[in-house]
């Protein structure tokens, strides 16, 4: 049975790292989706990102749907049944376990993040299936080794797992870093098993995307970058990408393929482990 005081405890002390001072990324990219979880230094910061690049809430549309259109092709088509969701994010519509368990209620589900307000939603809203399992860790994703061993608690990684990982690891500044962290976490996989990466690019409005980062890393919030296309390719290293490749988010296998589809900043992947 849990401590009640230990967690009250745990909830206390995420509650002191919570700044509304200073910005954050998955507030400000809950504010652009719409949501509430939000604070005035957030919007601030994502209007003022936004008039350097107005299509930027268009952007986190389409990678919200990028990963329902790639978890609902892995747990149907590729018949995976666990997943570790790497850089949760605010829960908003279409999380990954909703998203899995509707499939198939059975799947299995990790989030894993380290802001202290993401762990209060997600403990209060992220829930499961009676078939299923959803769990939470809190972690870095600097930390890749720490988050197997944590995770393996819920996910048996003797059998395949869809590692995702959206928006996050444009905050490892290194590529090389960055491509470790990835080549660690497949490595703990067995054959079968799945990545699925998004991340901002230079690919589309480069010059405006490269002034709203300079201006976002002024901020005093956690610092982020750019990849180009040639750099996040290197992030699938190991794996073999999914038809139609890396593309801009709306392009990955949209619902309407005759429907005109608009490019927008985040690009996005799909790789299986041979």
């Amino acid at each position: 049975m849990s401590d009640p005081s230990a967690s009250r405890d745990e909830g206390v002390a995420r509650t002191a790292r919570l700044r509304t001072d200073v910005s954050h990324s998955a507030r400000i990219w809950n504010y652009w989706l719409g949501g509430k979880d939000h604070y005035p230094v957030d919007e601030e910061v994502g209007d003022q990102i936004i008039s350097f690049v107005p299509a930027l809430p268009r952007s986190a549309v389409a990678d919200r749907q990028f990963l329902a259109r790639a978890v609902r092709f892995l747990a149907g088509e590729a018949g995976v049944r666990q997943f570790l969701d790497i850089g949760t994010g605010l829960p908003t519509a279409d999380n990954t376990h909703e998203v899995a368990q509707g499939v198939d209620p059975t799947c299995r589900i990790v989030y894993v993040d380290n802001d202290p307000l993401v762990l209060t939603h997600a403990h209060a809203l992220l829930t499961s299936a009676r078939e299923g399992v959803t769990d939470y860790i809190e972690a870095d994703v600097h930390s890749p080794e720490a988050i197997i061993e944590s995770a393996a608690r819920t996910l048996d990684f003797d059998a395949p797992v869809a590692i995702t990982m959206l928006g996050i690891l444009n905050f490892v500044m290194d590529t090389d870093e960055a491509v470790s962290i990835v080549g660690r976490l497949l490595d703990a996989v067995p054959s079968g098993s799945y990545l699925v990466v998004s991340h901002p690019t230079t690919e589309v409005d480069g010059e405006a995307m490269t002034t709203a980062v300079e201006y976002w890393n002024g901020q005093g919030s956690s610092p982020m970058t750019l990849r180009s296309r040639d750099d996040l390719l290197r992030l699938f290293d190991g794996v073999e990408l999914l038809e139609p490749g890396l593309v801009s988010c709306s392009r990955w296998r949209p619902g309407a393929p005759d429907a005109e589809i608009t490019d927008v900043t985040h690009f996005g992947g799909v790789g299986r482990k041979p």
